[in-house]
């Protein structure tokens, strides 16, 4: 039955193989999910999905397989009408006010209303537009979809017009989520996720089961044991580029800036202007009378950080390679220097672009960059960038 939807998703790029195909029929034998779009699609999704990556790629799939029920021969749509009334009660108190179940009710309640919606699939003979009896699209019937009646079943709508059907039938909640589409944070806190050291650290505010259920044994009586919570250990030096080029990357780089912030409790964060030279800021509105010497960055971060580098790599070559070639004030030493330097103090070094990767080869600038640091260190800021970068840098 739906074989359509296995080769649909194939189609679609989602690497699902026959294994997951057969497990996913067993789940649905086992009753699972019984006649609930949004169940069937999050176990579809479970059983077929095995990397984040992919879930815009389902979703597509999904809607390519299921959309124009609408359209499916009234023979059919008998056949498969087996909506208990115990369900739709229960749907029922879950999506309508009480003011709208007593309406229902009031009309004859759900027992007319299936009864009703039977008898007229039995009778109807082709699609309907418009009207009050027969199932179809607007009007005011019972059953359809685009109309308005209280007591409704919505067939073959994408989404709700008044929010007053019983059972939405196709309702789907897609995600944009691919391994190559620029993203948000909910998606780069995904990938970040990658990058992970665990250790306990901190207060003991945890509780120990296995430590507690031991004691307990050996000693008789409850003795509750506690440990520190486990904390990712990673320690994240973000070196952010600011100004120029990277104002029409604004958004994107706050997103990952906001997401670092929650994935790595051991961060600290400098900003630079195109390239790194002999000085970085914590504030822009402080640029020119805080900076912080790189020196000093240098010095204070060991080697066991990790060194990430967020810029588009988009300026003249000179403010890579020569000294003063820098645009806002004379540098003694080239950037290129000062982009070595972090290189030899922090091993692991990645440089996060938010510019599309197919576009880096008309930029001379990137290409130096990727040189100095080396081609495989520079990521594009998607999802599949970021993946890279993380693995990388693990």
């Amino acid at each position: 039955m739906f074989l359509r939807f296995f080769e649909t998703l194939r189609a679609h790029g989602v690497p699902a193989s026959p294994r997951e195909y057969l497990s996913f029929l067993a789940a649905l034998d086992t009753g699972l999910v019984t006649y609930d779009i949004d169940g069937f699609y999050v176990l579809a999704r479970t059983a077929l999905v095995k990397n984040e990556a992919h879930l815009d790629r389902f979703d597509r799939a999904f809607s390519a397989a299921f959309s124009g029920l609408e359209n499916l021969p009234v023979a059919e749509m008998v056949a498969e009408m087996d909506l208990p009334e115990d369900w739709l009660r229960k749907m029922a108190e879950k999506h309508l006010s009480e003011e709208e179940r007593a309406e229902i009710e009031a009309m004859g309640g759900f027992e007319k209303l299936m009864e009703t919606l039977r008898e007229r699939l039995a009778e109807q003979e082709k699609r309907h537009q418009g009207g009050s009896k027969w199932i179809g699209t607007a009007g005011t019937s019972p059953f359809g979809a685009y109309g308005y009646n209280p007591e409704g079943v919505r067939i073959g709508q994408d989404k709700s017009r008044h929010r007053r059907a019983v059972k939405v039938w196709d309702k789907r909640t897609f995600r944009d989520l691919d391994d190559n589409r620029e993203i948000g944070t909910r998606t780069i806190k995904v990938a970040l996720k990658r990058l992970r050291q665990w250790a306990r650290e901190g207060a003991a505010d945890e509780l120990d089961l296995d430590g507690t259920i031991r004691a307990t044994a050996e000693h008789g009586y409850l003795d509750v044991k506690t440990r520190p919570e486990r904390r990712n250990a990673v320690r994240v030096l973000l070196l952010l580029d600011i100004g120029g080029s990277m104002d029409d990357h604004v958004q994107m780089v706050e997103e990952l800036f906001s997401a670092a912030r929650t994935e790595f409790k051991h961060m600290e964060h400098y900003y630079f202007h195109n390239c790194l030279y002999e000085g970085v800021w914590k504030e822009n509105a402080r640029r020119w009378n805080a900076r912080t010497p790189t020196w000093d960055v240098l010095n204070r971060y060991g080697s066991g950080w990790k060194c990430i580098f967020v810029g588009d790599a988009s300026m003249s070559p000179y403010e890579i390679a020569m000294p003063g070639g820098a645009n806002e004030h004379w540098n003694e030493e080239s950037g290129e220097t000062w982009l070595r330097r972090a290189l030899a103090q922090w091993p692991d070094t990645l440089w996060i672009n938010p510019v599309p990767e197919t576009h880096w080869r008309y930029t001379q600038s990137i290409g130096m960059v990727q040189q100095i640091i080396g081609p495989e260190r520079m990521v594009p800021l998607t999802l599949d960038g970021l993946t890279r970068g993380m693995r990388m840098l693990g």
